[in-house]
């Protein structure tokens, strides 16, 4: 597996903003003066998912499970990415992905449940209506931010297709299509492609769990997981699944990439903990974005990423170090 390391400090190229996220960051800004007044309004995504890519989303605003610590700029979260699918550098994904084709798209569901299936994208997500929430994002490579999701609850979706007794785990899986993504063909990739998440039911049944369409108001950039994704924000990044095509209820733990890869270093739960550190670097503090030579931004990790009120009690009686 071939993994670039810089300097903690380091704020890589990917920083300077590419022309098209620029315009789409002007278009967005001029959508929400001229829409403000209808910004408060629940629709599903049915009506959204007519607008081209760069669209502007219609939601409301979850204050209650939201975060008012600073939000990371628009240019970081969209061009700063972890998407091996289209390279192992962070600026890859704005390079690459944007000719990823999102319509059409499907998600099956299968596994231990009642009414399995495969839907398109927008009968998938129209019974719900979106919310904004703005999560902390911390990464297990210690760099974080802070980024208004759009999205629906993970539990709302699940219900809907009845998952039965057996059904003690959720398994996820990303769009497998070399042609488009670049990093699935490469000669020096050691990932078993497609890539593979999952989660414990109850994890998946979680309030903040999200099924995440779009950020910043605006539909789900290709580099950021378009057309859709998980956000779990207690854990660490690479459990939040991004391009999903399959969801699969099962009674086994699922086999998860990085666990599988290397399970001495990313356990299958990877819970946010800054009393386990990764074999490599300390987890104790993370650096927040944006961040530079001279302005590094070193703050202290928190247990959960500050969650824990929302998602302790499902670990209770657990050794973190053991199950991490």
């Amino acid at each position: 597996m071939l993994i670039k390391k810089n300097p903690a400090w380091q704020l890589p190229e990917s920083a300077v903003t590419p022309e098209a996220v620029f315009l789409n960051r002007r278009r967005f800004m001029q959508g929400t003066i001229a829409g403000a007044a209808t910004l408060a309004m629940p629709i599903s995504f049915a009506k959204a998912a007519e607008l081209p890519p760069a669209g502007d989303l219609v939601f409301s605003k979850n204050t209650r499970l939201s975060t008012d610590e600073k939000e990371t700029p628009f240019e970081d979260v969209t061009s700063y990415n972890n998407f091996y699918e289209f390279g192992t550098d962070k600026t890859d994904p704005a390079k690459y992905a944007g000719s990823l084709p999102t319509r059409p798209w499907s998600i099956a569901v299968e596994g231990e449940c009642d009414k399995p299936g495969t839907l398109g994208l927008e009968d998938l997500v129209k019974p719900y209506a979106l919310e904004e929430r703005i999560y902390r994002h911390r990464c297990v490579e210690a760099w974080s931010m802070v980024i208004p999701w759009v999205g629906f609850p993970l539990s709302d979706l699940l219900k809907r297709f009845e998952p039965n007794s057996r059904a003690k785990y959720v398994a996820f899986e990303t769009l497998y299509d070399p042609k488009h993504m670049p990093g699935q063909s490469s000669l020096f990739s050691q990932i078993p492609w497609p890539y593979r998440e999952g989660l414990r039911m109850d994890e998946a049944m979680n309030q903040l769990t999200l099924v995440t369409v779009g950020l910043y108001g605006k539909v789900l950039p290709n580099q950021n997981g378009a057309p859709l994704r998980l956000v779990v924000p207690w854990k660490y990044g690479f459990k939040s699944i991004k391009s999903i095509v399959k969801i699969r209820f099962q009674e086994k733990q699922p086999e998860t990439t990085w666990n599988t890869i290397a399970p001495n270093e990313y356990g299958f739960y990877s819970n946010v903990n800054p009393h386990v550190d990764h074999p490599r670097w300390s987890q104790k503090r993370e650096r927040r974005l944006p961040s530079g030579l001279f302005s590094p931004h070193w703050i202290p990790t928190r247990m959960f990423n500050g969650y824990g009120e929302y998602v302790a009690g499902m670990y209770k009686g657990m050794d973190l170090r053991k199950y991490f």
